[in-house]
């Protein structure tokens, strides 16, 4: 085995992992709160890949432009989550999609997480 194979992220059964739904409702719970500018994206990281991570630091910035544009100061924001559908394409890939409704429109939350080096990461993570 090469060196760079053994210090590189190992892939985790799902078997080794626990149960992802908790993390799927935090990391939810967390993005929407991102987007509202109540949480930084920062607080996120450890359990965003580097893409994922951009993709919502990206999107989190636009929302903030939007906001100063129209002089609203960040709220936090008050939604339930209606769904959660979880499916397993592969050992070690969870796939979520949670519907989540908030006073003035339901979204819909798209999330890969993948078990690396023990615990589940989101590869991509994705608000509608």
């Amino acid at each position: 085995m090469l060196s760079s194979e053994y210090f590189a992220p190992q892939p985790t059964s799902s078997s080794a992992l626990p149960d992802p739904v908790p993390l799927l409702r935090g990391l939810t719970r967390g993005a929407l709160e991102v987007l509202a500018g109540i949480r930084e994206v920062d607080q996120l990281a450890r359990w965003l890949s580097e893409d994922a991570f951009r993709a919502l630091a990206t999107r989190a910035n636009l929302s903030a432009r939007a906001r100063s544009a129209r002089g609203l100061a960040p709220a936090r924001p008050t939604f339930q989550i209606l769904s959660l559908r979880v499916t397993q394409p592969v050992d070690g890939i969870v796939e979520a999609a949670i519907v989540v409704a908030g006073p003035g429109r339901t979204r819909a939350v798209a999330v890969r997480l993948e078990g690396l080096d023990g615990r589940w990461r989101a590869s991509s993570f994705a608000v509608l």
